[in-house]
């Protein structure tokens, strides 16, 4: 649904005749316009004066310390997120977005964000659905999508970034894909944590030994099979599916099985994980909840 609504929001691009230099979403949040023209205009500046990247996020807090979008994010060699005050990341691998943090950068190197607030390079988002002719146009745009796999979901907002980065020929594990946090670009979903968050910011830097310690008692980032997994790589993988029939590699459960099959990766394997999003209807508190996967089989692995 999210990502259908943020296509619709996509359709002006559509078929005009003008070439637009960025593309800003803003989520429902409190934001000061200065700072989202230094998103647009200054992250990542290069020695033209220039901003250089594909997108550029800024941090949105929930709390004054809990940073919140951390179901979008992800560190620069896919990782989840660490517990979620600063400085947010984990030290799992070489900790780049991390150390990035800890040096106070404006352009943490990141694979995936959206922070409330997102700028992008919006040539890759602009393409015209037909030609001077009336005939269907071939140029690749990139749309949100969803993950089309039961017990395997991936935000739209992360999934966007693998496509960018693939439409730019950026992918990479490690390396910089031109996708970066901007940590001096601040967005709150209310007035009050808005106003607290240039006073909880003075002494930040305080946190980064104990949301370290906090992060190792706590077992994160959390595994991912698939973030090593590149964009059109050939990979084995455990698909949950409702209409399965038992065999020898399959195990029957209540509602489905679990299917142990070989297939090409898709782009944003890092953004994943075994869970299954559902909307709850509720009048009032979270919207959406998390359902537990069913056990997968005895040694089953993902390679």
């Amino acid at each position: 649904m999210l990502a259908e609504v943020r296509n619709r929001a996509l359709d002006p691009l559509y078929d005009l005749p003008q070439a637009f230099d960025r593309l800003l979403y803003v989520n429902d949040v409190i934001f000061d316009p200065i700072d989202a023209a230094q998103l647009l205009l200054s992250t990542n500046r290069g020695t033209n004066g220039k901003a250089n990247y594909l997108a550029a996020c800024a941090i949105d807090f929930i709390n004054p310390f809990k940073f919140y979008d951390t179901y979008a994010s992800r560190d620069l060699e896919g990782y989840s997120m660490g517990v979620p005050f600063y400085p947010w990341f984990s030290s799992a691998g070489h900790a780049r977005s991390r150390r990035d943090v800890l040096a106070e950068s404006d352009a943490v190197r990141v694979k995936s964000c959206w922070g409330g607030m997102v700028a992008f390079d919006a040539q890759y988002f602009q393409g015209r659905k037909t030609d001077s002719n009336g005939k269907p146009q071939n140029k690749t745009v990139v749309r949100f999508r969803s993950s089309d796999e039961t017990y395997w979901e991936a935000s739209e907002c992360c999934l966007i970034h693998a496509d960018l980065a693939v439409a730019a020929n950026r992918v990479s594990l490690d390396r910089d894909a031109g996708i970066y946090v901007n940590p001096y670009i601040r967005t709150a979903y209310d007035e009050s944590t808005y106003g607290w968050l240039p006073y909880v910011r003075r002494p930040e830097y305080l946190f980064a030994y104990a949301q370290a310690f906090v992060n190792w008692i706590a077992g994160l980032p959390f595994s991912n099979p698939r973030r090593k997994h590149r964009p059109g790589q050939h990979v084995n993988q455990w698909v949950w599916d409702d209409m399965a029939t038992p065999t020898q590699s399959v195990t029957t459960l209540a509602q489905g099985a679990w299917s142990n099959i070989t297939r090409i990766a898709k782009p944003g394997g890092f953004c994943g994980l075994r869970q299954l999003a559902v909307m709850t209807n509720r009048p009032s508190g979270p919207r959406w909840t998390l359902l537990d996967v069913p056990s997968l089989p005895a040694g089953a692995s993902e390679k």
